[in-house]
């Protein structure tokens, strides 16, 4: 259970999307806004992990392939209005620039960068019309400073940021906000299912010691964040990205 940040009112009255939300990070987000009020709506392709994280929550559970946008518009438009929007969805594959070819390309940037076009293009007019929302978009710290063995990946996660910062200027005078969170190295499944296939312990040796902290992050420490920027208090923050990450890079 996620350490809770904020009242179980915080955001009571919110409506909330999160895409890639039926475990890991995208879980988390989910379990600690829905703890702060929020009624949350969540897009997984994972049909069995979906429908017991919306039963665990009350939450609401769209199965659906970010792959393929076609569907959002609608999609969006059965939830009704938005008043957060957080696209978590991410995926990511270990082979160096050369050992990719254009289907990686296209699936890597297809996932991790244009579905965020697709979501926002869906949720923006009515967030427009309302003068307000909050966009918030889950990058990582590969996107700030390379990726060795992620090179797509860290691109789309790059667009990623430099689409925020647009939208940002963009959609300032509608009242709406768009902030990035770019994680470091979080225990999840899948960064579990890394370390096991591409260099076990001294993967995760690595990865420790690339942070000031010396350990990994938690789900419940990024999603934390995620509750911050949709709150009240985080209401003057726009165009910026913060990384979630132990001091990487610093």
């Amino acid at each position: 259970m996620a350490s809770r940040l904020f009242s179980e009112t915080a955001l009571s009255g919110r409506t909330a999307l999160v895409t890639g939300g039926a475990k890991g990070i995208g879980a988390e987000i989910v379990r600690v806004l829905s703890d702060a009020g929020a009624s949350v709506t969540f897009i997984d392709r994972n049909l069995s992990e979906g429908q017991e994280l919306a039963a665990q929550t009350g939450g609401s559970f769209v199965q659906g392939d970010l792959l393929d946008t076609d569907w959002i518009g609608s999609a969006l438009g059965e939830i009704g209005h938005l008043d957060f929007l957080i696209n978590n969805v991410g995926v990511d594959q270990h082979a160096f620039f050369t050992q990719t070819n254009e289907a990686d390309w296209d699936r890597l940037i297809g996932i991790n960068l244009k579905s965020v076009f697709a979501t926002c293009h869906a949720a923006i007019p009515s967030m427009q019309a309302r003068k307000f929302g909050r966009i918030i978009n889950i990058a990582s710290e590969a996107a700030r400073q390379g990726s060795k063995g992620g090179s797509v990946y860290a691109a789309a996660k790059g667009g990623v940021i430099s689409f925020t910062k647009s939208l940002a200027r963009e959609n300032a005078r509608f009242g709406i906000t768009a902030n990035v969170i770019c994680p470091g190295p979080v225990r999840t499944p899948l960064l579990d299912k890394a370390v096991a296939e591409h260099g076990g312990d001294k993967l995760e040796d690595a990865m420790r010691s690339a942070t000031l902290l010396g350990r990994l992050g938690t789900p419940a420490e990024v999603a934390n964040t995620v509750a911050f920027f949709a709150s009240e208090e985080a209401g003057f923050i726009t165009g910026e990205v913060l990384g979630v990450s132990g001091g990487m890079g610093c």
